[in-house]
């Protein structure tokens, strides 16, 4: 990641595991550009990363590929990496999505 007031997008599951192991903390965006929810929470999740002091990560999983060593199994999720490994998640809902409020709710609750 350049700068922590920015989101940088990774698609390929080796710079994915490169960054969440040498970033030591990471907010993750699990999205597919093919999904309308992803569509509608993106720009929530670039607007919240932005100021926050914190290392913000998107990650295109169009080919639904990079997921399942992290048992993502809904778009869009958002995962806390600490040190590489999963600390906390949030799971967006079928049909629905995530909402502002699950966001802010999320990264309040991460260290």
């Amino acid at each position: 990641m350049n700068t922590k007031d920015k989101c940088d997008l990774v698609d390929h599951q080796q710079e994915l595991e490169k960054t969440v192991t040498t970033k030591g903390r990471v907010i993750a965006l699990w999205y597919a550009s093919w999904c309308p929810f992803c569509t509608k929470f993106l720009p929530i999740f670039e607007k919240h990363s932005k100021g926050e002091g914190r290392n913000f990560l998107l990650v295109r999983d169009d080919q639904e590929s990079m997921g399942g060593r992290y048992e993502v199994e809904v778009f869009p999720t958002v995962l806390f990496f600490e040190n590489g490994a999963v600390s906390k998640r949030l799971d967006g809902i079928p049909g629905v999505g995530l909402t502002e409020k699950h966001l802010v709710d999320f990264i309040a609750a991460c260290p």
